[in-house]
């Protein structure tokens, strides 16, 4: 009966060593770039983030991480998250997503238009 013990004292240790050898997720430094997204709505990416102001007014929302920001535009049927990172001085955006999503790409031109209609005053 001992023997069997020993196997399984042996068997949980070895367990237990397995668990600790894991990888815990790496985190990326604050300013460092994210992984390329190959669905960007042409035009977006690189756009400053002084025209997105232009363009969309004040964002509704800002999230601060480091140098990085996230802004957020909302609108009567979509959000829009414009996604900023240090560019030469600026912020410039690296990535742009909706809710509800485009069919083809990350971002719905649709809702990006219908936030840009809603930030532009009336032509007279």
């Amino acid at each position: 009966m001992s023997s069997v013990f020993r196997i399984l004292a042996v068997c949980a240790a070895a367990l237990t060593l397995a668990a600790c050898a894991t990888r815990a997720p790496s985190v990326s430094s604050p300013g460092a770039l994210p992984p390329e997204v190959t669905n960007e709505l042409p035009g977006m990416v690189g756009l400053a983030a002084q025209d997105v102001r232009t363009a969309y007014g004040a964002p509704a929302f800002v999230r601060r991480d480091g140098g990085d920001e996230m802004w957020r535009y909302d609108g009567a049927g979509c959000k829009a998250f414009f996604f900023l990172y240090p560019n030469g001085g600026t912020l410039a955006v690296r990535h742009v997503e909706t809710l509800p999503r485009g069919s083809k790409w990350a971002a719905d031109p649709a809702c990006l238009n219908a936030l840009r209609a809603a930030a532009s005053p009336p032509v007279s």
